[in-house]
């Protein structure tokens, strides 16, 4: 059960670490920092869009409108830290103790 457990930990990890590189090239973007019509910028915000589109759809969807602002991904990291708080605090389960 401890590789369950670390398992677990590691996919929420990588998943925190592709969310950060996926906002700060949004913001890397918006500021015209990094532009679109590079081919690989375009591939890599491509593939983080492709990655992390099925997260952020479902929570869109009950979000209000708020204009221009994305609160999905601030949801996702929430959920991310709850999971990973609940995680911990169980591995009792996980562990056998």
């Amino acid at each position: 059960m401890t590789t369950l457990f670390q398992a677990l930990m590691l996919i929420l990890d990588i998943l925190w670490f592709i969310m950060i590189a996926h906002i700060i090239m949004s913001w890397l973007i918006n500021f015209q920092v990094l532009n679109l019509r590079q081919p690989l910028v375009a591939q890599v915000w491509d593939g983080l869009n492709r990655l992390l589109e099925p997260l952020y759809r479902p929570i869109r969807s009950i979000l209000p409108d708020l204009g221009g602002i994305d609160l999905a991904p601030l949801v996702v990291f929430i959920g991310i830290i709850i999971l990973q708080r609940a995680l911990v605090n169980n591995a009792g389960f996980f562990l056998g103790y």
